[in-house]
């Protein structure tokens, strides 16, 4: 089962990369944005039994890997299943609201032996074999346990919305790691090409250096310090390539698949960048509060909590039950001692009984479980303050973060503008004689870091941006980005 969403991408990729006009499909998690709507299609719905295989012909959107992630990452496989076991716990508890209907067929022989007076028996005693034969429905329903039955089924569907807010939780958590992933990818392709532009600087001022030792103007050291600065170029391009590697593999674990660095991304070096936030800080805790389906399943802790109150409650109260049968009998009594006529029986036969249970004492079993039950509300009230206060943390957090990570990408633009013109300067000063080979190195060495901060910076624009959304509960939803991009 696969079902299209249009929200994902709202959510993230007007942040990101201008993915919007995309969709993605992942079954339950593709389409729910609510509690209710998780536990109803987890309830519905079973995971794919198979696991995706890597194209390694396809270059992947972010759509589509948070889509193979959502189906394929067993913690939301996990989650699913739980939310679908949860649910049906709900409706053994809803089950109670009907009867309960037996049938049974007993078939038996019994051989009864009774004194009978002598006068009417030679022996003083009867014997009669009794064949039997008797279906029977029998049928047991509670009428009445003063809301003991309704809080339980409270309880159960508090808890399996409980669940359900979860699952979104689960699946946002897959899907911001999957996104850091991503553009840890992207960042780490970056840097392998800044490391190869790295290199083509050092083989460039190496040249200069060995042309000017061929000319009698530099000197040997000159051109070792030279040669140094490219063997460390080439090292430090092999490093990238490593690390590139790794983080293919890193992607494919999270989103579930067989780990493999065979995996092509479709990032782009220029994609736009988050520029500005949308929201006050206030309005983005608002939203937390609000949309986070950790908050949610905790509140709905708290009403589980309620419930099982009220159910704690009702045991001090009788409950009602309604007891019934209704049997065909048939007996043939045969083998009678001493020989009598007794007759054949086939009649229906029947019962019905209202039951009063009223327990008097339990020795303080219902008033410890009435105890247990405010005390793990009073303890989920705790929760709850925790988890806002954390939440508040986070998105303070986020907002600073990505705030200062735009300062900081425009001081990167900056720097790198400047190293740049820094070492084509002093190269060419150092072609016409007026600087030396250590100034070259050092304005070279200063490139390179101005390269690696300018990728670092916009790799942290892109990867803060997500992180703002996601604690604001807003990932794989509908509403409004917390940030506009470049061009937007």
């Amino acid at each position: 089962m696969r079902v299209h969403r249009s929200g994902i991408i709202k959510a993230l990729s007007i942040v990101l990369v201008g993915l919007y006009h995309e969709r993605a499909s992942g079954q339950c998690s593709g389409i729910v944005s609510n509690p209710s709507e998780a536990s109803l299609c987890t309830s519905n719905a079973i995971p794919d039994a198979k696991v995706a295989a890597i194209d390694t012909q396809h270059r992947y959107s972010l759509a589509e890997l948070i889509d193979v992630g959502e189906r394929n990452n067993p913690q939301t496989r996990a989650t699913w299943e739980r939310a679908k076991q949860q649910a049906k716990l709900l409706g053994i508890e809803r089950s109670e609201y009907f009867p309960v209907l037996a049938a049974t067929v007993l078939f038996g022989d019994q051989r009864v032996a009774e004194p009978f007076p002598k006068p009417l028996s030679p022996v003083g005693y009867s014997v009669v074999d009794l064949p039997l034969v008797q279906p029977e429905i029998e049928l047991q329903y509670l009428l009445f346990d003063f809301g003991g039955r309704k809080a339980r089924v409270d309880a159960a569907k508090a808890e399996a919305l409980a669940v359900g807010a979860q699952f979104i939780k689960t699946n946002q958590d897959i899907a911001f790691a999957i996104s850091n992933d991503y553009y840890a990818l992207v960042t780490a392709q970056e840097r392998l090409q800044a490391a190869t532009d790295t290199l083509k600087t050092a083989q460039t001022t190496q040249d200069a250096a060995e042309a000017r030792l061929a000319n009698g103007r530099a000197t040997l050291p000159d051109v070792l310090n030279a040669r140094a600065q490219t063997a460390q170029a080439v090292f430090d391009l092999e490093q990238a390539d490593g690390d590139e590697k790794i983080a293919r593999v890193t992607l494919t674990e999270v989103i579930g698949v067989e780990p493999t660095p065979e995996i092509s991304i479709d990032g782009e070096r220029n994609a736009p960048l988050p520029r500005a936030l949308t929201l006050p800080i206030d309005q983005l805790i608002s939203r937390a509060f609000a949309d986070r389906p950790d908050l949610m399943a905790q509140m709905l802790e708290i009403r589980k909590t309620d419930d099982d109150i009220r159910n704690a409650e009702s045991a001090y109260w009788p409950k009602i039950t309604l007891s019934a049968n209704v049997a065909q009998t048939a007996v043939w009594p045969r083998e009678v001692t001493p020989p009598a006529q007794l007759g054949n029986i086939n009649k229906p036969t029947w019962a019905a009984a209202v039951n009063v249970e009223w327990t008097i004492f339990d020795g303080g079993a219902r008033r410890n479980r009435k105890e247990l039950a405010e005390s793990g509300k009073r303890q989920a009230l705790d929760e709850l303050r925790d988890k806002r206060d954390q939440a508040q943390r986070e998105v303070w957090s986020s907002y600073i973060a990505f705030r200062t990570a735009l300062r900081q990408q425009e001081a990167a633009v900056a720097l790198l503008s400047a190293a740049e013109t820094s070492y084509s300067a002093s190269l060419d000063a150092y072609n016409y004689g007026v600087k030396n080979l250590v100034d070259v190195v050092t304005a070279e060495t200063q490139l390179a870091l101005a390269r690696l901060s300018s990728v670092s910076a916009r790799a942290r624009v892109f990867t803060e941006a997500v992180r703002l959304e996601s604690v604001t509960g807003n990932l794989l939803r509908n509403l409004p980005s917390a940030t506009t991009t470049q061009g937007k």
